[in-house]
């Protein structure tokens, strides 16, 4: 079974109106429960990268995350990834990331405090409250989207492959098999010949 469903045929990850509304959802939340499902939307990073990012970690200008692999066998392997202008002016509002940055003591410091359960429960409650539930409902279903989404739409897939920080590109592709909107574009040319 492919990495996109479960051992019952599930689907793991969310669909992008799935993912619109978990990030609504998320919009009803504290403002730092808001940013956190926000980067993880838009970052494809694992929970726990995302809970390591730190204020030196957000680069406002160049519109990046950061993201420090923590599956790599030696710590300060990096990977920049972009996010949406308007995430970097949520980023700056909600946490301060410029003063931050200048503060020497400060900038080394964590955006949440979040322990690692917390968090995935403040996901979960997005999830809930947005109506998504099974497999997908995670902080890894949002990672199997945003890969889901950057291949559907048109993103090469080696970038995807350096934002995701996957060392092989035949664990990238396994993202490619999902149905997306021009397969189903495709399969409907058949169904019109029945």
């Amino acid at each position: 079974m492919s990495m996109l469903y479960d051992h019952e045929g599930n689907r793991k990850y969310l669909t992008i109106a799935e993912r619109t509304a978990f990030l609504k959802a998320a919009g009803r939340m504290s403002q730092e429960v808001y940013t956190l499902c926000a980067v993880l939307a838009y970052s494809g990073a694992r929970l726990s990268e995302v809970l390591a990012l730190t204020y030196e970690h957000i680069d406002t200008h160049a519109r990046l995350v950061l993201i420090e692999s923590l599956k790599k066998r030696r710590p300060g392997v990096f990977r920049a990834v972009p996010i949406p202008a308007k995430l970097i002016l949520d980023l700056e509002r909600v946490h301060g990331i410029a003063a931050a940055r200048k503060d020497p003591s400060h900038a080394h410091q964590r955006l949440w405090g979040f322990c690692r359960t917390t968090a995935w429960s403040r996901v979960k409650t997005c999830m809930n409250q947005a109506g998504i539930s099974g497999s997908q409902a995670s902080p890894k279903g949002l990672r199997h989207a945003f890969a889901v989404a950057s291949l559907q739409s048109g993103v090469p897939i080696n970038f995807v492959r350096k934002w995701l920080g996957h060392s092989r590109l035949a664990t990238t592709e396994i993202y490619a098999d999902a149905v997306g909107e021009e397969e189903q574009k495709i399969a409907s040319r058949l169904w019109g010949t029945f």
